[in-house]
């Protein structure tokens, strides 16, 4: 599996860097590759309607807000995926942070780009597992109105404690730091990009990126 250098530089917000910073990127990228391979989980589960907007079944998790509505309104099934560099991820950006700040700001962004390519891997997978069916974008806990407040009972529902070795803090972000949560409908039908550009996000009012006229998504 390999990490997308352009999305790295996006994360770093260097989308037009020079040729040296380039090079660094790839560098690290590479480094980091070689070091760890990106692990997922993913289990599927029944939707079911509710006054608030959708909830899944076996796991008794409520999904509120318009934006699950508007992913999941043709889906009848979602599943849960949980992607993670794991804590290994995180010793090595520790131990870049105590000797090149410079590395740890690359290496971040890199294992963030990993941690996408994890999550378009298992996507990818998922699709093979389910012919005849099409899958809809994957939104996390914290996108748009889906709040963060149900990242525990996510992963409690695949087990990713057990499994992966994941957890949500009292805060609800997640341990180890490059782990990915989300949510992919179902359908019976083709379903349409609904997620595009920074509306949708529920990180856009401290976002660095807008600060500075970017986005991290397409239009």
């Amino acid at each position: 599996m390999k990490i997308d250098v352009r999305e790295a530089l996006r994360y770093l917000n260097a989308q037009e860097a020079d040729d040296e910073t380039a090079r660094r990127v790839a560098e690290i990228a590479a480094e980091l590759e070689t070091a760890i391979v990106p692990r997922s989980l993913y289990r599927d589960f029944t939707l079911t309607k509710t006054a608030g907007g959708y909830a899944l079944r076996e796991a008794d998790v409520p999904l509120p807000g318009t934006l699950a509505k508007r992913m999941l309104e043709s889906c009848g099934s979602a599943v849960i995926l949980v992607c993670t560099l794991g804590a290994r991820f995180d010793a090595m950006l520790r131990a870049a942070q105590a000797r090149d700040m410079a590395k740890a700001v690359i290496l971040d962004a890199c294992g963030s780009a990993y941690a996408e390519a994890g999550c378009d891997a298992a996507e990818k997978e998922i699709a093979a597992r389910h012919p005849g069916l099409f899958l809809s974008d994957r939104f996390s806990p914290g996108y748009g109105d889906l709040p963060l407040e149900i990242q525990g009972r996510l992963l409690a529902a695949v087990d990713a404690g057990r499994r992966l070795g994941v957890q949500a803090t009292a805060s609800h972000l997640m341990i180890p730091s490059k782990t990915v949560t989300a949510l992919i409908g179902l359908s019976p039908t083709p379903q349409r990009a609904r997620i595009r550009g920074c509306a949708y996000c529920g990180l856009r009012d401290g976002c660095a990126m807008r600060k500075g006229g970017k986005s991290c998504v397409g239009d």
